[in-house]
């Protein structure tokens, strides 16, 4: 079962940025720099809500706008997922949010409870800082070089 539901790139990324980038909307999951195509990612929400990993709801300000949330099931995933955060940092090259990352490494619980409580309260604040896109592709590249005109 498992795998069948985590057995391809985008359904781990989006529990990952329910979890730890606070995402909520479509609109954040498809501008979250990942290239996600728009009929992918709406079919793999559907998966996941069917797994029981996500629930979605209707905002009550505004009735058009859905907001997709972690389950019991879903935040059950958190030590898994900060593990395999971590796993990536250690073997990832240049990338400012893998320090970080091992900084979450030393202080595992304080972060699962703090994630929990996220979860818990519906608090959407990252537990990794957002990037501008441009800045996270460009992290661990060195100084930005100017362009050229000729």
């Amino acid at each position: 079962m498992c795998l069948e539901v985590f057995g391809d790139r985008w359904s781990l990324l989006i529990v990952r940025d329910l979890m730890v980038r606070g995402y909520r909307t479509f609109k954040e999951f498809q501008e979250s720099g990942e290239g996600i195509a728009s009929n992918i990612l709406s079919d793999r929400l559907q998966k996941l809500e069917q797994s029981g990993i996500l629930t979605r709801e209707r905002e009550d300000a505004d009735g058009r706008r859905i907001n997709y949330w972690l389950t019991q099931k879903g935040i059950d995933l958190a030590p898994i997922l900060l593990d395999l955060l971590i796993w990536g940092a250690r073997h990832e090259q240049g990338d400012a949010s893998c320090s970080l990352i091992l900084k979450m490494e030393k202080n595992r619980e304080e972060i699962l409870a703090e994630a929990e409580r996220r979860w818990r309260e519906r608090d959407s604040t990252p537990l990794i800082p957002r990037f501008d896109s441009e800045v996270a592709r460009n992290l661990g590249r060195g100084p930005a070089k100017p362009h050229s005109r000729g």
